[in-house]
Formats: structure tokens, sequence, C-alpha cells
């Protein structure tokens, strides 16, 4: 019986994470689906190596998206993935990160299947892995904690949303596309019961060039991304396991901050 990754099995979309952005850290199927590919759609922040492993005739097509500006709709994309299928294509849909982590790849599937095409799904080292993985960042740790969540920091009504009991001591919380709103998360956060002088961690680019891993406070979390002038990718590391982390501390003088917040 043919599988998905059988180049003779024509029609289909295969759904491939991409990682965080060092090809290097492709699994062997997405490479696989990669150099059997008729069609690429791919977000914006894919390395152009990762694009590379498509063939030459490979149609390769940006749907990128950027905070309050979107070069195609959700359901454009779905509607233009379902139109390649149907001339018989290989289509690679390929997100960075993992698929099913903020990567809208559950709408993918859903419209896919509607459409009564087969998916498949490869998954790719999330964001927060890898990103965490090149700081010498553990999101948990038998010492200090017991327990990790994802957010996202763009929702709609962030003000609003319940996060008390994802951040403090033995937990870790893990944010991300919370550049923007960084200082209204640290806010909530503090608003919710976590302490002022919980560590956190900026982790920028990770595992691509000019990669950055930041540390400060919680209270200076703001703050710290104005200064730096932090741009995404980028993902927020809330929690005590920042301190086990390779970040510098080129950023914040400590003790200078705790006696600002005392």
């Amino acid at each position: 019986m043919a599988t998905l990754l059988d180049p003779a099995a024509r029609g289909r979309v295969i759904l491939v994470g991409a990682g965080p952005g060092d090809p290097g850290l492709l699994t062997v199927h997405a490479v696989a689906a990669l150099e059997m590919a008729d069609v690429v759609v791919h977000d914006g922040l894919i390395d152009p190596r990762v694009l590379d492993l498509a063939p030459a005739h490979a149609q390769r097509i940006s749907v990128a998206k950027q905070r309050a500006r979107h070069t195609l709709p959700q359901d454009a994309i779905n509607a233009l993935i379902v139109a390649h299928v149907r001339t018989g294509s290989i289509v690679v849909r390929l997100k960075g990160g993992d698929p099913f982590v903020f990567g809208r790849g559950g709408e993918e599937v859903e419209a896919v299947r509607a459409a009564g095409l087969p998916v498949e799904v490869i998954p790719g080292v999330s964001a927060a892995l890898g990103c965490a993985a090149e700081a010498m960042l553990p999101l948990t740790h038998r010492d200090w904690s017991s327990a990790v969540s994802f957010v996202a920091g763009q929702c709609k009504g962030l003000s609003d949303q319940d996060w008390s009991g994802l951040a403090g001591v033995g937990r870790t919380l893990v944010i991300y596309m919370g550049v923007a709103t960084a200082s209204e998360i640290a806010e909530k956060l503090m608003l919710d019961g976590v302490a002022p002088d919980m560590p956190a961690a900026v982790l920028e680019r990770g595992t691509l060039a000019g990669a950055r891993a930041m540390r400060t406070l919680l209270a200076d979390l703001g703050p710290m991304v104005e200064r730096e002038a932090v741009a995404s990718p980028a993902i927020i590391v809330v929690g005590e396991v920042v301190l086990l982390s390779d970040a510098e501390d080129r950023l914040v003088a400590w003790a200078q901050v705790a006696e600002n917040l005392a």
C-alpha cells in the first residue's frame, strides 16, 4: 500500500514543520517531502537553504504573515493549497517550527479533508524547543520546574485571558508572538500573582545567524525588549529555569533591577 511519501502518489498535501530556522534541524521525512514537492507553500520566515531542498522546477509560493498584515488570509491559503492539489500536484505546506504549535496546521488539515483530499503531517522542532536548547535553557528540570505551558502573546483579548497558574515557582511559561506586547504580558502576569523578580528570557532568532539570548526580571521585560530593539522571531520564557541558561547578562545588572523593584 502506497504511503503519502511515495512519489507516485499524486494529488496530496504534506504539512511539514521546518523547525525554528536552522536547516540541520529538519527531520529526515521533512527533507524527503521537500525533495518530491511540485509546489511549496511556505511561511515568510523559512530559511532560504530549506527552500533550496525542493527541486528547481517546484513552484515556491510565499504566504508570509506579519503582525496586522497578512499576504493572504487563512481561508485564501486553504483554497490555494486545495486548488494546487486538485491539479495532481504534491503540495508541501512548509511551516516554521511545528505545524500544530501556533501554526494553524489544524485549520489547514480540516480544509484539505473537507475537500476530500489526502493529507499528512510531518512534525518539526518547535521554536520553544529549538531556541531553548540552543540557549541551554531546560524548560523542565527536576529541581526547578515540573510543568511547562505555551501561550500566544498576540491573541485578542489578552487582558481578559486567565493565565493564573501558568507561571511561577516550579512552572515555566513560554510565550510565542509576544515581542510587541511584552510590557502588557509582564503586567498581566504580575497582576495574576507572578513575582516581579521572576527570571525571564527573550530568545531572538533562535538557531539562526544573529541569535540572541537575553535575561532579565519580569518587571523589566518590556523595557528590556525596547532597550535592546528585540525583533521577531522571538519567544519569551518566564520561570526559574531561566537562571540555568547560557543567556548573557549584558542587558541588565540583576542587583540594580532587584533594588529598583524593592
